[in-house]
């Protein structure tokens, strides 16, 4: 307990989101890890937690284990497994942040596991091929890392990485090679549904980006659900809470919808400046941007 809330929880609570995804994939990895040791005593218990965590390709499976879509993609059992995505993450997670914000970057993660959570299972129930294959249930973040890497190859191409002994190399390169290699990985019988999962989590990250140069944010609404969890989980006030505080004739949650609205807009303001520049603001969107500036 003090080494978490000495060293973890405030990791955890700062707002740098990057990090505590990372923070948590390692967090989750140490705890199997520490469970693991039960195997020199002939007890798996790692086997069964993964059971419950790791998504199922099963439907029927899937069904009382409906909560695996999003637990799958915080899990890993292989040390290699888990540096060689937690690395990816936080390399082109950084590059990720200089076109987009943070909460993007969270709900982006999220969706890219939700939509290779989703094709793994669609592609096991229907492909004549992997009907046929006792696939095991999936865990692993490549889909929400893929999301993120085809996310900025395909806002921005022509952003250049360096890479030991290959020079810079444009990302959108980097993210076609890999989606080629995941492509002629699905005839493999090592791990088909990672190479699907992938698929999904750069179909995902390719439509993001397509709509965020179009104006659109599909992660807004997931913004929204991780926004109002995270006000359930804050201590309550110690004020008397039948008492409604008004502020300019208005009660206590009027005040917060407004300032939520607020900031939504700022944050919608913002991004369409980092996208389009300020010459692309309206006349009102400045005025909006230079008053919040001064507050």
């Amino acid at each position: 307990m003090g080494i978490f809330s000495d060293n973890i929880k405030p990791i955890l609570k700062r707002k740098d989101v990057l990090i505590r995804l990372i923070v948590i994939n390692i967090c989750v990895f140490l705890i199997l890890i520490a469970v693991n040791i039960t195997k020199l005593f002939n007890i798996d218990i790692t086997d069964y937690i993964i059971s419950y965590i790791a998504i199922p390709a099963q439907p029927g499976l899937l069904k009382t284990h409906f909560w695996t879509p999003l637990t799958y993609m915080f899990v890993h059992e292989g040390f290699f497994h888990i540096l060689f995505n937690m690395l990816m993450l936080y390399w082109f997670g950084q590059i990720f942040l200089s076109y987009f914000n943070a909460k993007s970057l969270g709900s982006l993660y999220i969706l890219g596991g939700l939509a290779g959570a989703a094709l793994f299972v669609l592609t096991f129930n229907t492909v004549p091929m992997f009907v046929l294959m006792n696939e095991a249930p999936m865990i692993g973040a490549s889909a929400s890392v893929m999301a993120i890497i085809f996310a900025v190859a395909f806002y921005r191409p022509d952003t250049e990485i360096g890479l030991l002994f290959l020079g810079r190399i444009k990302i959108i390169y980097i993210a076609l090679v890999i989606f080629v290699l995941d492509f002629i990985g699905l005839t493999s019988t090592s791990n088909p549904g990672g190479h699907i999962a992938h698929i999904g989590g750069a179909l995902m990250g390719y439509i993001y980006a397509k709509q965020y140069l179009k104006g659109k944010d599909i992660t807004r609404w997931v913004n929204r659900i991780i926004d109002f969890i995270a006000n359930l989980t804050k201590p309550k006030s110690k004020t008397n809470p039948k008492m409604k505080v008004k502020y300019k004739n208005q009660t206590d949650y009027e005040y917060n919808q407004r300032k939520y609205n607020e900031s939504e807009e700022i944050d919608r303001i913002l991004d369409k400046l980092k996208a389009s520049g300020y010459n692309s603001l309206s006349s009102a969107e400045k005025k909006r941007l230079f008053d919040a500036s001064n507050k």
